[in-house]
């Protein structure tokens, strides 16, 4: 074994060196024993690793970018990232971006610059976040966009639709558990809020500069329009439609398919399109049924 290592190794009088060495900005040495049947060698070799190891994988160092150790992913060398952080492979974390302790981040997800992620918080797979915040403890599931601009226009005196200016931001609570595919848009004239420990089903859209309370439960294929206004513990049934500009208080459950076209003052149960007492629209029903019956 000596013999084959020496015609490896370069001996010198200070110690064993490899002939040629990798490219790289730094080095490393490591002392090995190499032992044969009569006798005991020492040799230190030194090795560099390959310029751009951290940034293989999709990184790209001129643009600030590199490779997360912990899951492979892509981060901005701005950006803060507690080491505890997973990355998985494929996802991309933007400049100035900041992710708590224990936060997980799955493939092709990107986090978009100055995202804020609370710790503890599960990102799925394919998810778009910008121009958000996020608590901690929060389950974003696969597909789910966040940030985008809301869905806002004018027609101005030559008759030209304009893009109204959407650059506030979303800011999603602790413990918020939002369903696969769900889009909730950035602000306009506030910013969109989601309270803490409120939960939101697939397929659920949330306008612009909508505000939702704590502990709220939106079932899937909830549509809010732009600026309503939800208090806390609000149950809205499967395709629930919420007008813009309307509000909701508090410990209001509006059954599915319903349809609230002006605001409700008061807690209680509520159905019908539009949405009126719970009680009021179950005579509605048994007058159409009586009425379909009737003969002409």
């Amino acid at each position: 074994m000596a013999t084959n290592l020496r015609r490896l190794f370069s001996v010198s009088a200070q110690g064993v060196l490899l002939k040629k060495k990798l490219p790289g900005s730094f080095s490393s040495c490591r002392n090995l024993c190499v032992c044969s049947g009569q006798t005991t060698e020492s040799i230190t070799v030194t090795s560099s690793p390959y310029d751009g190891l951290e940034t293989s994988l999709g990184g790209d160092a001129d643009k600030g970018f590199l490779r997360w150790g912990n899951g492979g992913g892509t981060y901005h060398s701005s950006a803060v990232i507690d080491s505890s952080a997973l990355v998985e492979f494929g996802a991309v974390v933007h400049e100035k971006a900041i992710l708590g302790a224990e936060v997980h981040v799955g493939s092709n997800t990107v986090v978009g610059p100055s995202v804020k992620i609370g710790p503890s918080t599960k990102i799925g797979y394919n998810v778009s976040v910008s121009n958000c915040s996020i608590g901690e403890l929060c389950v974003i599931h696969n597909g789910v966009c966040v940030g985008q601009d809301g869905f806002g226009f004018y027609v101005d005196d030559q008759g030209n639709m304009v893009k109204k200016p959407q650059a506030l931001n979303v800011k999603i609570g602790n413990r918020v558990e939002i369903g696969a595919n769900t889009c909730i848009d950035r602000g306009s004239w506030r910013e969109t809020v989601i309270g803490d420990d409120t939960k939101i089903d697939n397929l659920v859209q949330i306008g612009h500069n909508v505000v939702i309370g704590k502990s709220c439960l939106l079932c899937g294929q909830v549509g809010i329009a732009g600026s309503a206004e939800i208090g806390d513990y609000v149950v809205l049934g499967g395709r629930v439609a919420v007008r813009d500009h309307v509000s909701i208080v508090s410990k209001v459950r509006l059954a599915a398919n319903s349809c609230v076209t002006k605001s409700i003052t008061e807690p209680g149960d509520f159905g019908g399109f539009p949405a009126v007492p719970i009680h009021q629209w179950r005579r509605q029903i048994v007058e159409a049924k009586i009425l379909s019956k009737r003969k002409p």
